[in-house]
């Protein structure tokens, strides 16, 4: 082994032993059990959650390759979920730690070339700014270039990764092979994928001058979608590493996480299905275009978390038509209030606080205070958890998230 293999080697040996204490706490256990009766619709405190990655700029301040030790790249993406971890440890929020460590099998088809073409993104050229996918489907004859995405797994390729990790701390944390399906993840978003392809502007007009072919679209996604997941299905590749709500993925009547490779069905899942791209578009153009088409996929489902980042408050009704809802996304711009008063007792309420109110444009605790309590006290008698997310700055304080968690657990305890 090379001197840089040894030491990469040891770096990410010592990060096991200190990310396997903290993710072996009996804090863990109770997150656990906070999550499993929240998410079945128990009385329990509010758990309070902070998430983040790195897709935002302060995460690739601490964690981005140049901040990091280990030079195989292999070894440095490890080395980065267990910092991550054990920076999450000391956030102190309801994030729980699992005592394992997932490899992600690599697949045929990376998510630039998910529909068999690579779109072209035209950047705003500042870190984290603004950016337009220029779309594949200029004319409806350019659907010809999709192909459905096979749910195929580079053995060799895949293999050699898991043994690496596993060779190297296989004998201080569990180290399991996730081969779920791409399309159980964001890939399965069809309200992401139809706006990168086709153009989120362009089908909000193809709802009324194309609506046959946007539906076409539409079916296409479906069913490759569909096709993705049930082949995953079938050859054993959907297991209790295959769950995604956005929360926590305990309750709901379905088998809790564990580092297995044992098959399971898609229907024990939990699912996250959301259409930020439609924020702006009616109940009834989007339910046509969009909820129709998902659907099928949420049914394949166990229990289903809908929303991410978009204005639910005029569309609760219309998803009451899920038969397997179980927790819905309250975004900053959504009126609690309202929302609140639609959920009742008879879902999850996600409310996601606007992190630029929370952490990003400076640290306010009297500010806040007030707006945590007053939201609190819309959604009394709600089955309601705390989400910061979407945390695209911390202005250079990391310590931010950790004060903040103390702050919302006060107020929730006295609200």
């Amino acid at each position: 082994m090379s001197p840089t293999g040894f030491k990469d080697r040891e770096i990410l040996r010592e990060l096991a032993r200190k990310y396997v204490e903290v993710a072996s706490l009996p804090v863990q256990q109770e997150r656990r059990d906070l999550w499993t009766r929240h998410n079945d619709l128990q009385s329990t405190r509010v758990p309070i959650l902070a998430t983040y990655g790195m897709w935002n700029v302060w995460c690739r301040d601490l964690w981005g390759d140049g901040a990091l030790e280990c030079q195989d790249p292999l070894f440095r993406s490890h080395e980065r979920s267990l910092r991550m971890g054990l920076f999450h440890h000391d956030v102190g929020d309801d994030f729980i730690l699992e005592p394992w460590v997932e490899v992600a099998a690599v697949h045929d088809r990376p998510e630039a070339s998910f529909w068999g073409v690579e779109g072209d993104v035209i950047s705003a050229g500042a870190e984290s700014g603004g950016w337009l996918a220029r779309p594949v489907i200029q004319e409806w004859s350019d659907m010809a270039k999709l192909s459905s995405p096979p749910h195929k797994i580079r053995e060799e390729e895949s293999a050699q990764r898991f043994q690496q990790i596993q060779d190297t701390i296989g004998d201080i944390l569990p180290v399991v092979l996730n081969r779920s399906a791409m399309g159980m993840g964001w890939m399965g978003d069809l309200s992401m994928n139809v706006a990168r392809l086709r153009g989120l502007e362009q089908i909000m007009i193809d709802m009324f001058e194309c609506p046959d072919d946007l539906r076409r679209l539409m079916a296409f996604l479906r069913d490759s979608i569909m096709a993705n997941m049930q082949t995953a299905e079938k050859v054993g590749d959907v297991t209790l590493l295959s769950h995604q709500n956005q929360c926590m993925t305990y309750g709901g009547g379905l088998e809790a996480p564990q580092p297995s490779t044992q098959p399971r069905k898609i229907s024990q899942m939990w699912g996250h299905i959301a259409a930020q791209e439609l924020t702006l578009v009616s109940p009834e153009m989007h339910e046509e275009f969009m909820l129709n088409f998902q659907l099928p996929i949420i049914k394949q489902y166990g229990r289903i978390a809908y929303g991410c980042c978009e204005d639910l408050t005029r569309k609760i009704d219309m998803l009451r038509k899920v038969p397997n809802l179980r927790i819905i996304a309250v975004a900053p711009l959504a009126d609690l209030a309202k929302c609140a008063e639609q959920i009742r007792q008879d879902y999850v309420l996600s409310w996601r606080p606007n992190p630029a109110d929370m952490v990003c444009c400076g640290y306010d605790e009297g500010r806040i205070t007030r707006i945590l309590r007053e939201g609190l006290q819309k959604t009394r008698g709600t089955r309601t958890h705390i989400h910061l997310k979407d945390i695209e700055t911390v202005e250079g304080d990391y310590t931010r998230l950790a004060k903040w968690v103390r702050v919302a657990r006060d107020v929730a305890a006295s609200v």
